[in-house]
């Protein structure tokens, strides 16, 4: 198997709903990401896939929440507790769709502050 990675940085605010239901401070974070493709088999360049393609899409992505508040974005404005974990799972989620037949997500690591990393994995291999 063989796996590509890219890192990216961004600057969000958010606060989290806690475990009595009250909302935190909001506050920022230069969040940091880091998104891993794999595939079992090359494709025809011999590549997982294009690094320049992977940026683009997180790129995009990130700049959608980049210097704003993350609970202002869906799927956070909706509900969801805007959380490392949750974060990477949407970040996951959206790169999945756009990868190559031959390529799945592998992992995707947010870093809310130095030492505190939430990782996601998809069970399915999405």
């Amino acid at each position: 198997m063989f796996s590509v990675t890219i890192s990216r940085v961004f600057a969000a605010a958010h606060a989290i709903r806690l475990y009595d239901g009250a909302l935190e401070t909001v506050h920022g974070h230069n969040w940091t990401v880091d998104v891993s493709v794999a595939s079992d088999a090359l494709d025809d360049i011999e590549v997982v896939m294009d690094f320049h393609a992977l940026e683009q899409t997180v790129d995009a992505l990130l700049a959608k929440a980049h210097n704003g508040n993350l609970n202002d974005l869906p799927p956070f404005s909706e509900g969801v507790n805007p959380t490392a974990e949750r974060v990477a799972m949407w970040i996951g989620g959206e790169v999945a769709k756009t990868l190559p037949d031959q390529a799945r997500l592998e992992e995707v690591r947010v870093g809310e502050a130095p030492g505190c990393v939430a990782t996601y994995r998809p069970a399915s291999g999405v």
